[in-house]
């Protein structure tokens, strides 16, 4: 019971998630982007906020944020301010389903940071998948005009890509901190993200829009992108990243097919294609995910003394763990706790 509840917070946040980019861009008519953008964040922090005042059990489990994750957390902010400002740009110039689905580069870009900054080792297969999903954006990023015209670069997907590679940037700065209190992660990114885009707005003199738009705006961003995480990692603490990563990679096609069905945009051939390709690359990107994480079962052998007398051990248990690769050796992080553990259950 418990593991299908989680599975439904997962696939929750991602279709809380989805409903971003086609309900953002009706709302694009009657509000600026970067305002549209400010106000998203602004709903995702209070709303968050709010939440985890009344969660007070959930928030003492974490540890809060200190003096020495001060530059995650400003990088984070900064990274956060244009990530959406970036995303508004390319859906008011472009189409919604094809911002759904070019979200997918968001992978490419973590990956590839990951890669070139923290020195991450990535699979053959996560190659392939990530050669595929940029080969649909390239596909989502080229309008085919005729034989004679040639082509046409879509100015809306290079925002869209924009924003991709700025949340890669966030993403590998949230995990140095990813260890921390969630909902203060949430909500002062939410809230200074916000006020930062806000500025932007002010700054440049976008329009204020009516009330109606404001709230509906900040309802979006609350549960687009506050209950979206807030339900990711409720299914994280039962399924684990993996699972939920798995399960979360259906935002991006919910996205394009709430596109559809909303907004009424053209199905073209292109777009199939591309979103053929998509698929098949999400589906690489998932399945070495969940190798990468699987749960492996172990058969460990040791001897100790106890009370004088020599024991050996023999313990068979199963757990999820990690695969490493360096440069002459593959192996797996083991828990010292649960071999602890296991071995008490022996002796007792």
């Amino acid at each position: 019971m418990k593991k299908k509840r989680a599975i439904l917070y997962a696939l929750l946040a991602a279709v809380f998630y989805a409903i971003n980019v086609p309900v953002s861009k009706m709302l694009l008519k009657e509000v600026g982007t970067v305002t549209m953008a400010a106000l998203l964040y602004l709903g995702a922090g209070i709303g968050i906020g709010i939440v985890s005042f009344f969660n007070k059990k959930d928030r003492a489990e974490y540890e809060r944020l200190s003096r020495k994750d001060l530059p995650y957390v400003i990088g984070m902010i900064v990274l956060d301010i244009a990530a959406p400002i970036f995303l508004m740009l390319g859906i008011n110039l472009g189409s919604s389903s094809g911002a759904s689905l070019l979200g997918n580069f968001e992978i490419v870009a973590t990956t590839v940071i990951a890669l070139f900054v923290f020195k991450e080792a990535v699979s053959k297969r996560l190659w392939a998948g990530i050669a595929l999903i940029t080969l649909s954006g390239i596909l989502l990023s080229i309008d085919i005009t005729g034989i004679t015209s040639g082509f046409a670069f879509s100015y809306g997907s290079l925002f869209v890509i924009l924003a991709t590679v700025c949340w890669g940037f966030e993403n590998n700065c949230t995990r140095n901190i990813s260890s921390k209190s969630t909902y203060e992660i949430v909500v002062l990114k939410g809230v200074f993200s916000g006020l930062g885009a806000l500025i932007i707005a002010l700054i440049k003199r976008e329009e204020v829009p009516g009330t109606i738009y404001i709230a509906a705006a900040l309802l979006l961003g609350f549960v687009a992108y506050g209950l979206s995480i807030f339900f990711y990692v409720r299914a994280q603490n039962t399924l684990g990243a993996a699972k939920t990563s798995a399960y979360y990679a259906v935002a991006p096609f919910i996205g394009a097919f709430l596109s559809f069905l909303l907004l009424k945009e053209e199905l073209s051939s292109t777009y199939i294609l591309a979103l053929v390709v998509m698929a098949l690359g999400s589906a690489l990107v998932v399945r070495d995910t969940l190798i990468r994480h699987h749960m492996h079962e172990h058969t460990h052998t040791f001897t100790h003394v106890h009370n004088g007398v020599k024991h050996t051990h023999t313990i068979t248990h199963t757990h999820e763990h990690d695969h490493y690769v360096t440069e002459n050796k593959h192996g797996h992080h083991h828990s010292t706790e649960e071999l602890e553990q296991a071995l008490k259950e022996q002796e007792h």
